[in-house]
């Protein structure tokens, strides 16, 4: 970042201060194609205010720039094309790698502020679905980015743990359950039950009026029905914690819908003393009319609560216990208009923190070209994928490195990290079609092959046997060596631009384009050669190695060293 500042600065002053230093910062770019440097500055937006042509402008900034950082500047057409001194960039860089290793990259925008981050949130007593399995990694990968850009990062499971499906359940256990079964398998056996339910159910309408009958005294603290809740609750936690270890993801908090139940009272009667509940067909509703959005749901007529009332209780609460600066929450796109009225109404209701708030759309997981569902228990355990791209993984390393010692942590390492790196390389708004096949490939657009570079670097500095305690007394001005050493050149900016836009994608993107490069110059570059510049060869090799770990780290997959 320091030459783009350098060169945004020389800039300014050859403005003579007409634009501030960060106007010109926003407007610097890499030029798309590589004959025309390594950044540009379009003149467009002073032309009115200078009356000249951008091509002019361009011509009189060039004439005045100079700088040892610049082996060239150059006006082309309507911009000032900048030359990078790549000796000098290079050293620069691979010092400042070396030297902060994987806090490289660190940035202060949340300058220790607090976001809070609500994310996966299964289901309890339901399997983990496919769905779930990206509100996870997206999350957890936004909560690593938080932390990278200097927030406090909460991390929240607002576990779906309340509802009259407890009431089916509970019924379904009396008349069917078996505690042995429950106790070994808890997810499968529960949701078996829950689907004998409704297949009983149709034929005998009285379960349903059981049910609601359970659900009722659950609401109103019945032991018996509390204690089965909890057990199955517990269950279940447990059954989610072992798949959340697998995927290297923990949480701050798993305070689900039951949490909020003894709290939506006090939120009602606050909505209500600020004057913002009206009556609608029986039920209370918050107006939303001068948004243009249809009312937001907050009672129903027979004076039960929903998802919204639910929401923005946790909302008061969070902001309490937690004071965050920001609160994102990572749930499909179907959910973008209760997001909306939830937010409003709080803004409605005088809480300018509101404004703080964001949902984090995602699309859906596809099997082919077909949205997946759960059908009448016909579902497919995310516990089970991985399971099966662990051993796909260690089929490939057996065929690839048989020798390998520590077989079984690499194999787990690189079938998670396929599984995870394959929903984050998709923008996230769009949905992502499920193959595992093509997520464990060692080629091609995957987590392998990421971790595969990684490996491959980590055997160079192994082969040059110096403790990596080289110096790095100059740097690099080859052809091969240069569009490696841009890229990591351009880490923070990409961590930047992924917070901002709360976008993992823009880092999975970026780690393959360094792992192409840096294959690229491994196939056209005898490193580990005894002709001058060795040490900068390997200084380049060590500075990939760290940028690559910690960029997988962010994603949340992990860096094998060998495999």
């Amino acid at each position: 970042m320091d030459f783009i500042k350098t060169y945004a600065e020389q800039i300014t002053n050859s403005l003579d201060d007409l634009l501030t230093l960060d106007d010109v910062l926003e407007l610097i770019e890499k030029p798309r194609f590589d004959d025309q440097g390594d950044l540009a500055f379009p003149c467009f937006t002073l032309a009115k205010q200078l009356r000249k042509s951008p091509v002019q402008i361009a011509q009189e900034i060039a004439s005045k720039i100079d700088h040892p950082y610049f082996e060239k500047i150059e006006a082309n057409g309507p911009y000032v094309n900048c030359f990078l001194n790549k000796s000098l960039a290079s050293q620069k860089i691979f010092q400042t790698i070396l030297k902060e290793k994987s806090h490289y990259g660190s940035l202060a925008l949340g300058n220790g502020k607090t976001i809070t981050i609500d994310f996966s949130s299964p289901n309890i007593a339901k399997p983990f679905s496919m769905g779930h399995l990206r509100s996870t990694v997206i999350g957890n990968a936004l909560a690593n980015i938080a932390e990278k850009c200097g927030y406090e990062a909460i991390r929240i499971n607002h576990l779906g743990d309340w509802g009259t499906q407890f009431g089916k359940l509970i019924v379904a256990y009396k008349l069917w359950g078996n505690e042995e079964l429950v106790k070994a398998q808890p997810i499968k056996e529960l949701l078996s039950l829950y689907v004998k339910f409704h297949e009983e159910a149709e034929s005998d309408p009285d379960l349903e009026n059981e049910a609601r009958k359970w659900f009722k005294w659950l609401e109103e603290g019945n032991s018996e029905a509390q204690n089965l809740w909890k057990w199955f609750r517990d269950e279940s936690l447990h059954e989610f914690t072992k798949i959340y270890s697998l995927l290297n993801v923990h949480f701050d908090s798993y305070n689900g819908e039951a949490f909020y139940n003894d709290k939506m009272d006090d939120t009602i009667q606050l909505i209500k003393k600020k004057g913002l509940l009206t009556l609608s067909d029986g039920a209370q509703v918050v107006e939303l009319k001068e948004y243009d959005f249809p009312p937001c749901l907050i009672m129903k007529k027979d004076g039960a609560t929903l998802y919204a009332t639910r929401d923005i209780t946790a909302a008061l609460y969070r902001k309490e216990t937690y004071q965050f600066d920001k609160a994102l929450y990572v749930v499909g796109q179907e959910q973008s208009l209760h997001f909306k009225q939830v937010f409003l109404v709080l803004e409605k209701m005088g809480y300018n923190w509101a404004k703080g708030m964001v949902h984090i759309p995602f699309g859906f997981i596809l099997k082919d070209g077909k949205k997946m569902s759960t059908r009448k228990g016909k579902v497919v355990l995310l516990d089970e994928v991985i399971a099966e791209a662990i051993q796909m993984a260690k089929m490939n390393i057996e065929d690839k490195n048989p020798n390998l010692e520590n077989k079984e942590e690499v194999a787990h390492m690189v079938g998670v990290g396929a599984i995870i790196f394959h929903d984050l390389k998709n923008e996230r708004q769009n949905s992502v079609e499920f193959s595992l096949e093509e997520m464990i490939k060692f080629e091609g657009t995957t987590g392998p092959y990421v971790q595969y570079t990684h490996a491959r670097a980590c055997s160079i500095l192994r082969k040059a046997d110096n403790d990596h305690k080289y110096s790095v007394t100059s740097g690099l001005n080859d052809d091969y060596s240069w569009p490696v050493i841009k890229l990591l050149m351009e880490f923070t900016t990409v961590i930047e631009k992924s917070f901002v836009h709360y976008e993992p994608s823009q880092i999975a993107k970026y780690l393959l384009d360094l792992s192409k490069e840096f294959n690229k110059y491994y196939s056209h570059v005898k490193i580990l050669s005894n002709e001058s510049g060795m040490e900068s060869r390997l200084a380049l090799v060590e500075a990939t190695t760290i940028i690559l770990k910690e960029g997988l780290r962010l994603l949340g997959l992990k860096a094998p060293d060998e495999m």
